[in-house]
């Protein structure tokens, strides 16, 4: 399936309460790279992590007619591209010290010229690589809070895990979910693009089906919204979305999010896996 099979829409707000949106978020079509940043450091410093960290990440991932036979390999290059442009800025800009931001991209990268096996029939169902046997062919990277969300027959499912003190506390016992939510130190990511010399992103690779949808976004949405409510306004969009499906799911995400409060900036992504 080729990038060009896959369709998107992408919304940012700067929420009821800040003053500058620090989040950023872009698509590559040509490239099938997705990108959402929540920046950190001042809104100034935010702003400034966020955009460049996209830049720098899409362009790293931009053909240039040289074969990788890694993907994980490509996208760990760009996040360390991003996370090394913005570390140097900081470096040079006193009034930058400490920004950085967090990270969340989807790359589709096709397997070219793959042979299939003799008698075998693509379907609409099977010609998206939904076969167990199959290598994958979309690949998720992130570092931070942002989310990555995929819903498959209807069903909602949290593909990242929160680079956060908090899901630490969770996963070793010392607090609930519940308690995660109202901690005052649910801010506090311990993985940023840009704070450190290197960052080490999480990598992973899934098999996509036809009628499948990805959500990235900043934690403006998550942390207004459960999952439940995100999960309702997608159940909206059709399994063979338009363009204008998603921009209205889009819109009321965040038009939901701000209901709720508003308290940070909301971006948010949907790619579509579009049948052919």
């Amino acid at each position: 399936m080729a990038a060009n099979k896959l369709i998107y829409a992408m919304l940012s707000d700067k929420g009821r309460v800040r003053r500058a949106n620090e989040d950023a978020c872009a698509a590559s079509p040509v490239s099938g790279a997705f990108v959402v940043c929540d920046g950190m450091g001042g809104a100034a410093g935010g702003e400034i992590a966020s955009h460049l960290a996209v830049e720098t990440f899409l362009a790293h991932l931009a053909p240039n007619g040289t074969p990788h036979t890694r993907v994980q390999s490509r996208l760990n290059s760009a996040v360390q591209a991003a996370n090394d442009a913005i570390y140097r800025q900081a470096r040079h800009s006193p009034h930058l010290s400490g920004m950085g931001t967090t990270l969340v991209g989807l790359l589709h990268a096709p397997i070219v010229g793959k042979e299939e096996p003799e008698g075998t029939k693509r379907t609409p169902r099977n010609h998206t690589n939904a076969r167990a046997t199959d290598p994958p062919t979309m690949w998720l990277v992130h570092v931070g809070d942002s989310r990555c969300y995929l819903r498959r027959r209807g069903q909602l499912k949290l593909l990242t895990r929160d680079h956060s003190l908090v899901e630490e506390q969770v996963r070793a016992g010392q607090i609930t979910p519940e308690q995660a939510a109202e901690s005052p130190m649910r801010n506090l990511i311990t993985r940023a693009v840009g704070s450190q010399v290197t960052v080490e992103p999480e990598i992973h690779g899934y098999r996509p089906h036809a009628g499948d949808l990805y959500l990235l976004t900043s934690d403006g949405l998550t942390r207004e919204l459960e999952d439940a409510s995100i999960a309702e306004v997608l159940a909206g969009i059709p399994e063979n979305p338009k363009k204008t499906d998603l921009h209205a799911a889009c819109k009321a995400l965040v038009e939901m999010a701000n209901k709720h409060g508003g308290e940070d900036n909301i971006t948010v992504m949907l790619v579509a896996v579009h049948p052919e």
